[in-house]
């Protein structure tokens, strides 16, 4: 039995960071303190990126922020808009809060004990009984990986409806006192946002059906990509090899671990 993808949604929080401004506000912090910041600048121009979208406004930015103050940024902004991302996701499914069985809440940018969806499901109308299934420290993967937890989820109890959200409030990992070029880096990328979608192994999908399932890990990849953490807050981990890994090693993962077969009307997730 394959799950059905009912629904797909997007929310962005209200703060837009433009990037000729971000470039001005990343000057004023890191220009004659990083060695190589003037070398770096073209990275905001060539990230194509016009604009992204922040949890919190720039004032925010300008001052120090630690563990207490990033943890409160993260409960207030990701609260808020995962009522609005799976508003819009049920919408679409064309149910209510009440009929989904099982909630997947993905993010790496925040810890929260209660999770976020225990924080706002009773006045979003989910059920009290509804199964919990908050995951922490997926990264860029998380998604993906969200989407084929929540595919298995929904195939294993067929009836039900799972309701899976990816939640990544990026911008507040900006660190003004790291001068490390994945720091840098980061602040020409990251933007906040979040996803969510209702999986079902019953209904007429919208989307397709989710076929295949896998997922693969490299050893010795540790260092490649993650967060390192101090009394501060998260701090940005990017390697060189990130580009030389894709390249080498994602196709042999897909095609030869995993033997994905993509078929019309399908979605896949790995």
């Amino acid at each position: 039995m394959r799950a059905k993808l009912l629904s797909l949604a997007t929310a962005v929080p209200e703060h837009e960071l433009r990037t000729e401004e971000v470039m001005v506000e990343a000057t004023k912090i890191f220009g004659g303190r990083q060695a190589d910041f003037d070398r770096m600048m073209p990275v905001y121009a060539n990230t194509g990126i016009n604009m992204r979208y922040s949890a919190c406004s720039y004032d925010w930015f300008r001052e120090e922020q630690g563990w207490q103050e990033r943890s409160e940024a993260f409960v207030t902004g990701a609260s808020r808009i995962f009522g609005e991302v799976s508003v819009r996701a049920l919408e679409q499914a064309g149910l209510e809060a009440s009929d989904i069985d099982t909630i997947v809440m993905i993010s790496s940018t925040g810890i929260a004990t209660p999770t976020i969806e225990a924080r706002v499901m009773s006045e979003l109308g989910f059920r009290d009984d509804v199964n919990r299934v908050p995951v922490f420290g997926l990264g860029c993967a998380g998604g993906v990986a969200g989407l084929s937890l929540a595919a298995r989820l929904a195939a294993a109890q067929p009836d039900s409806n799972v309701l899976v959200v990816v939640i990544e409030l990026c911008s507040l990992t900006f660190r003004r006192d790291v001068m490390t070029k994945s720091n840098i880096i980061a602040t020409a990328l990251f933007g906040d946002g979040a996803a969510a979608a209702v999986l079902s192994s019953r209904g007429k999908y919208a989307y397709g059906e989710i076929e295949f399932i896998g997922e693969h890990t490299w050893p010795n990849t540790i260092d490649v990509m993650g967060w390192r953490m101090d009394n501060i807050g998260f701090s940005a981990i990017f390697s060189r090899s990130i580009p030389d890994l894709a390249l080498r090693d994602l196709a042999t993962a897909a095609t030869d671990d995993i033997k994905v077969l993509v078929s019309p009307g399908s979605v896949t997730a790995s």
